[in-house]
């Protein structure tokens, strides 16, 4: 017993050490994934104005622009791990409207136009919430600045 004790202890201690580079890959995975929708609603805001009007999104101008500049800004922080905690909300407000509003009807299935990739990013950024952006971020960088002054 004491040989399996000490095996996953070691392994307990490197997969431990992994975590920044987990939370660095995860980070830039969901802000890849926030590019294409944040960039096509920007393209076009009037156009994603008339389709929330159509789903019956309330102001929906307005809420083209909150989407829009969630999702954009959402890029740039998760991207640069900078105020990753703080933008984790906005973004999993936004995926909770999409799933709500779009997705929930197709049931869970991706294939289907469900609500299953909405999901993982919620948790993906429930995630960060919890753990912040990790040892490859500003945040880190920032926290460390001060801890030395």
């Amino acid at each position: 017993m004491c040989l399996i004790k000490k095996v996953y202890e070691k392994y307990d201690s490197l997969t431990n050490s992994l975590q920044s580079i987990a939370l660095l890959f995860s980070r830039l995975l969901v802000a890849y994934g926030f590019y294409e929708p944040a960039m096509m609603k920007w393209s076009n805001i009037d156009s994603v104005a008339n389709w929330f009007g159509s789903i019956n999104i309330p102001f929906p101008l307005l809420n083209a622009y909150m989407a829009a500049t969630t999702e954009i800004l959402g890029v740039v922080l998760l991207t640069l791990g900078f105020f990753v905690r703080v933008i984790s909300l906005p973004l999993i407000i936004v995926m909770i409207v999409a799933i709500v509003s779009v997705h929930l009807s197709n049931g869970f299935s991706a294939g289907d136009g469900g609500f299953e990739i909405p999901l993982y990013y919620i948790g993906f950024l429930l995630m960060f919430m919890s753990f912040g952006a990790g040892k490859f971020s500003l945040d880190y960088f920032i926290s460390l600045k001060q801890k030395k002054d």
